[in-house]
């Protein structure tokens, strides 16, 4: 079951089997933009470089097009586990938070990507929804049970999709991120394969998978796809040396669609 917006080229629906039709969320791809360059061509960061012009009418586009109720509330993200509720305004300044939350119909919630894992919540009725930042750092210092938290309802009651990120064979890192998991749970060393240069390669969508399941969440989609091998998919930090866009993957309630 697809849950989103019409079909359209500029992004991906999840695949997300028992959500309730209420509940919209996408993915954006990089491409169906103006940006050129690094940013080609539908980068939605304001951080990274590009024309603030450009960035502000890729956004606009996004709310007109998705049939968004409301623009989303953008975050300052920082690798951190801070959750944000959806306050029902959008304030002027974004908050500083790596996940939020929204407890109410019409409120867009949305984080950006490069690589990192984006994480998106509903609850079995679609009366609350959620998404977080989960790259390496957010994922091991708990991002993920936060936003559950955040959520206020019981882990089994809760459904998850896993957006776009990192792959394993494109996910190497040292002896200190394998050791920051297998800290947490002995169960995480399977997530890390030893390569010939004495690193690890990491499997974002295992841990994020494994987090889940001992918060209390055991019906998870999504995952297998790869931001640095799909070059024209999506933007990838680590295949573009830090010059490049970023993606979003939005969550909101429609109010007017019944479950």
């Amino acid at each position: 079951m697809n849950n989103g917006p019409a079909p359209n080229p500029a992004w991906i629906l999840p695949e997300w089997p028992g959500v309730p039709r209420q509940v919209r969320a996408l993915t954006t791809r990089r491409t169906g933009g103006i940006g050129i360059g690094a940013f080609t061509s539908f980068n939605l960061a304001q951080h990274v470089g590009d024309e603030p012009a450009t960035v502000a009418e890729h956004r606009r586009m996004l709310q007109a097009k998705a049939g968004m109720p409301a623009e989303p509330l953008w975050l300052e993200q920082v690798h951190g586990t801070h959750v944000v509720e959806h306050p029902g305004r959008v304030p002027d300044t974004p908050p500083r938070a790596d996940a939020a939350v929204a407890l109410a119909p019409g409120r867009v919630c949305v984080v950006m990507t490069a690589d990192c894992l984006p994480v998106v919540f509903t609850d079995r009725a679609g009366t609350r929804v959620g998404v977080a930042h989960a790259g390496w750092r957010g994922l091991a210092g708990g991002v993920l049970e936060a936003t559950i938290a955040a959520l206020r309802v019981p882990a089994p009651e809760l459904l998850a999709w896993l957006g776009p990120a990192l792959s394993q064979p494109a996910f190497e890192v040292g002896p200190e991120v394998r050791d920051a998991f297998v800290a947490q749970s002995a169960a995480n060393e399977t997530a890390f394969v030893p390569n010939a240069r004495g690193r690890f390669q990491a499997d974002l969508y295992a841990l994020a998978r494994m987090t889940l399941a001992r918060a209390g969440v055991d019906r998870v989609s999504g995952g297998g796809r790869c931001t640095y091998a799909e070059d024209r998919e999506f933007y990838s930090y680590r295949r573009d040396g830090g010059a490049t866009g970023r993606m979003a993957t939005c969550v909101w309630i429609d109010g007017h669609t019944g479950s």
